[in-house]
């Protein structure tokens, strides 16, 4: 069934709320797009085994809110496969951080990806310039842009930096109470 409008769209924000038994994703103008149903007493009897729990639910909503950012190419953070051994599909996406700026804030930046969900993996690769630089891999670019403009990293393009543009509608991360960049000045 085709829609009567083919230009509609569901405008972001996209939200995740609680339902009775299930989490809906919802549109910034309150239309339902998905919804996950869980049980709480998955644990409890054996005939459950197929159904999901609160936990198993909220990550597959979440990840259904983060769709359209997880898809989106970014101006200026170029995609994956133009022909730097680095740039290849299979390849993840690269970001540096300095060494003294990483030392001194690594609890806070930890804390910070895991809080908001954000996996990234140590390379062991450092360049040299103007200081030492650490390299991060990220399977997402999202994710990846994220750790970027949040820790003042350097994005990569080979093994060169590359300094893009920060996108205007690139989601903010969530911050610790507490916690800030105060290192170098930022929040």
């Amino acid at each position: 069934m085709e829609s009567r409008d083919p230009n509609r769209r569901f405008p972001p924000p996209r939200r995740v709320e609680d339902e009775v038994d299930s989490l809906s994703v919802l549109d910034a103008s309150g239309i339902r797009l998905a919804r996950v149903q869980y049980r709480t007493d998955v644990r409890k009897f054996s005939w459950t085994h197929g159904y999901l729990t609160e936990d198993e639910a909220r990550r597959i909503a979440k990840a259904i809110a983060r769709l359209p950012e997880l898809l989106m190419q970014r101006r200026g953070f170029y995609k994956r496969g133009e022909g730097h051994f680095r740039w290849k599909p299979t390849r993840p996406y690269h970001v540096a951080l300095e060494d003294e700026y990483m030392r001194r804030n690594w609890g806070m930046i930890d804390a910070m990806c895991k809080l908001n969900g954000i996996p990234f993996n140590a390379t062991g690769e450092k360049i040299q310039d103007r200081g030492v630089w650490y390299v991060h891999e990220f399977e997402w670019q999202l994710d990846a842009i994220q750790f970027w403009d949040a820790f003042n990293g350097r994005w990569l393009r080979g093994s060169e930096f590359h300094y893009p543009e920060r996108p205007a509608d690139l989601p903010a991360l969530k911050k610790i109470d507490g916690l800030s960049l105060k290192a170098d000045g930022r929040d």
